[in-house]
């Protein structure tokens, strides 16, 4: 009986040290595009959305006026500015083909609007043809009546892609 319980009260001791060596799971909650949005988190969306458009026309002009002076732009490979970031767009370094957006949260803070989107990306980089599955924030704010695009976040999600990027 004694080398039972010294046997379960080693066991007790050794299974929490051994749980503790192992990483946890990542947690795999995504967001949900809500069912109704406010006109100005509609508005917002609508201007997400345009700006895909217009990065994969490689509109830079409309960009140009869309990203704020000050925007900051994080990818993969780093972070950079504005005029870095159209000059990616323009020259082709990064061609942002196609992006579909499955959902979308706007979150809308006096002045400032934060979007988080969950899309597949179908780029071309530099002569490479990449889909990547993305969580995008971006974050807006507003002067004198008008959004501008101040900060725009590629973070990656470990999902597999769902788009068939054979599709145009």
């Amino acid at each position: 009986m004694k080398t039972l319980m010294l046997g379960l009260f080693l066991s007790a001791l050794i299974a929490p040290s051994c749980n503790a060596q192992q990483s946890p799971m990542p947690p795999t909650e995504t967001i949900k595009t809500a069912a109704s949005q406010t006109p100005e988190q509609q508005e917002v969306i609508n201007l997400s959305s345009t700006k895909w458009n217009w990065m994969a026309d490689k509109k830079v002009d409309s960009l140009e006026t869309l990203f704020d002076d000050k925007a900051m732009f994080t990818h993969m490979g780093g972070t950079w500015g504005k005029t870095q970031e159209l000059a990616t767009i323009r020259s082709g370094g990064i061609w942002y083909k196609k992006a579909v957006v499955y959902a979308v949260d706007a979150r809308i803070f006096g002045n400032t609007a934060i979007l988080l989107e969950d899309i597949d990306l179908q780029a071309a980089v530099g002569e490479h043809e990449v889909a990547n599955p993305f969580m995008v924030t971006e974050v807006y704010i507003k002067e004198s009546g008008k959004w501008t695009l101040a900060q725009l976040t590629f973070s990656h999600l470990l999902r597999p892609v769902k788009m068939d990027s054979n599709k145009k």
